[in-house]
């Protein structure tokens, strides 16, 4: 499976401005709130599924969370 490196300050600061805890995200990532724990502080790399699920979730891009951009708006869906 792929991973990519976060800004793990980026996804604990997202998390935290929702007023979540580890284990609330842990489970919408259908990970344990230990392996979520480990990919927020670096421990673990999130695999590639999970940032776009997060990046969905949070309404940003993937591209924010892997420190690409500091626009945390996502970017426009292209129509099929």
């Amino acid at each position: 499976m792929r991973t990519e490196i976060l800004k793990f300050g980026r996804i604990r600061d997202l998390r935290v401005d929702r007023g979540l805890t580890q284990r609330e995200v842990a489970e919408l990532l259908h990970v344990s709130q230990n392996t979520y724990s480990q990919y927020e502080i670096g421990t673990n790399r999130f695999p590639l599924e999970a940032v776009m699920v997060l990046a969905e979730f949070y309404g940003t891009s993937m591209d924010y969370l892997v420190g690409l951009t500091d626009e945390r708006r996502a970017y426009p869906r292209r129509k099929a």
